[in-house]
């Protein structure tokens, strides 16, 4: 009788720190409140650009993207600075402009300030493929990661 007292009390122990366990790891606080973990840096191609209106998201092709050139891009570098790309064929074909400037990241707000224009948009979908942001008015930048192959 002393040997199943023991083995009910080592199964009662046991389910007890099972379903503590469970408690404190479900209880936790997330510690990203939302915000995805996919990484922001990398070179990001503008491929698509619109608005919300009513509710519904309406896109289309980015029209700076100039017809034969590579797209418009921003460039987010691990050291916090950004460089933004534009392609122009005015003066020559697929002529390439560069700004540089810096951003940072709070939460799910990316905010870039180049040539002393600051710009904060929210992060609406962040993936290893794609950026989608959106600013205080309402307009959606749709960024797709351009992969560099050596």
């Amino acid at each position: 009788m002393k040997n199943v007292s023991m083995k009910s009390r080592s199964l009662k122990l046991v389910m007890l720190i099972a379903v503590f366990g469970f408690f404190i790891t479900s209880c936790n606080k997330d510690d990203n409140e939302g915000e995805t973990l996919a990484p922001l840096t990398g070179k990001w191609s503008i491929s698509k650009v619109g608005t919300t209106v009513s509710g519904t998201e309406t896109l289309i092709d980015a029209p700076q993207n100039q017809t034969g050139c590579e797209k418009d891009f921003m460039n987010l570098k691990s050291d916090n600075t950004v460089e933004e790309g534009n392609y122009d064929s005015t003066i020559d074909p697929c002529a390439l402009f560069t700004d540089q400037g810096i951003y940072s990241r709070s939460h799910n707000n990316l905010t870039r300030v180049v040539d002393g224009v600051t710009t904060t948009q929210d992060i609406v979908n962040l993936t290893l493929s794609e950026l989608k942001l959106k600013d205080a008015n309402g307009n959606i930048s749709n960024n797709s990661k351009i992969t560099l192959t050596p």
